[in-house]
């Protein structure tokens, strides 16, 4: 009896060592929390959320990346499929999982975490649902006939985030709510003058097409990445409504609300001054990323957290 207990302390002992070397390989991986996926799928160490909701308490903190991972799924359901209809599906699962979500049964780690945002924050479905349109609208269109297509798409794929995020900041003003809405918009423009190299290499042009004609840039010039005088006049163009969006968002955030939507306005500054930088290079971005470097983006972060 003694020696058989020996030899299952050491088999023990041995299955210990064995578990720490492949744990420590990486082969044994530890099953996330749903906040933990939340985190890995939205807040890549050095990104814009990142530094936006790194001085947020925590249980905000948390509801804000709940928020944006399902953006961020949303998107990469978009992105990430080579099929169309493979993508569809999955906006479609969305929207059910969504559904269920607000029915008490959710199935997905994000929606896992989102489901107390959700009741805490009074969320409505249809402000959630209008998340997946944006996603939706990925799916519809590939080219924006106007302006007011592209403003409703931002609304969806950002605004409606910004409003939401705001609303878990704290509101108690529904000017705060149209800052928002302002803001995402502002971000979302960012971001497409940012990247019109790498959607117009995946076919895609958020660029207005009655304005790609009044520069007299075709949607060929911007399939085939050509940067050239007629094409840095458009972005001047573009770069400048979006300043306009930024100022009209601190336009209308009331200042009593400024420390609770701080938040908010690193991600403006962020994208602001990322938007600056963009305009220094003429709009030149389809053969080079620009971005800030995470030293700078943690001052202006910091600065902006302080200030407010």
């Amino acid at each position: 009896m003694h020696q058989s207990t020996r030899l299952i302390d050491r088999f023990v002992r041995q299955s210990d060592r064995l578990t720490d070397t492949l744990r420590r390989s990486g082969y044994i991986i530890r099953p996330m929390s749903p906040d933990q996926y939340c985190e890995q799928k939205a807040v890549p160490a050095g990104s814009t959320l990142y530094y936006s909701v790194l001085f947020l308490p925590q249980p905000q903190r948390r509801a804000v990346i709940a928020l944006y991972a399902l953006c961020r799924e949303l998107q990469d359901a978009v992105d990430q499929a080579s099929d169309p209809g493979v993508a569809r599906a999955k906006v479609l699962w969305w929207r059910n999982e969504l559904q269920a979500t607000f029915a008490g049964n959710p199935q997905h780690p994000v929606m896992h975490a989102l489901a107390p945002v959700i009741r805490d924050h009074g969320f409505p479905v249809q402000r959630l649902t209008e998340i997946v349109e944006g996603a939706q609208l990925d799916l519809d269109y590939n080219r924006y006939p106007d302006f007011a297509t592209v403003e409703v798409y931002c609304y969806r794929v950002a605004g409606v985030a910004c409003m939401l995020t705001a609303q878990i900041l704290g509101v108690t003003q529904p000017a705060t709510l149209e800052f928002a809405r302002a803001l995402g918009t502002a971000l979302a423009l960012t971001e497409m003058i940012r990247d019109v190299g790498a959607h117009a290499r995946r076919n895609r042009i958020y660029v207005p097409l009655d304005e790609l004609s009044r520069f007299g840039v075709t949607v060929d010039d911007i399939i085939a990445l050509r940067e050239d005088e007629r094409f840095e006049h458009l972005m001047a163009f573009q770069i400048e409504r979006a300043h306009s969006y930024f100022e009209r968002a601190a336009a209308l955030l009331p200042r009593e609300e400024r420390k609770a939507q701080r938040a908010n306005l690193v991600m403006a500054a962020l994208q602001r001054t990322l938007l600056r930088e963009i305009a220094k290079l003429r709009g030149r971005t389809m053969h080079q990323r620009v971005a800030l470097t995470p030293l700078r983006k943690l001052w202006l972060a910091w600065r902006t957290w302080v200030a407010a």
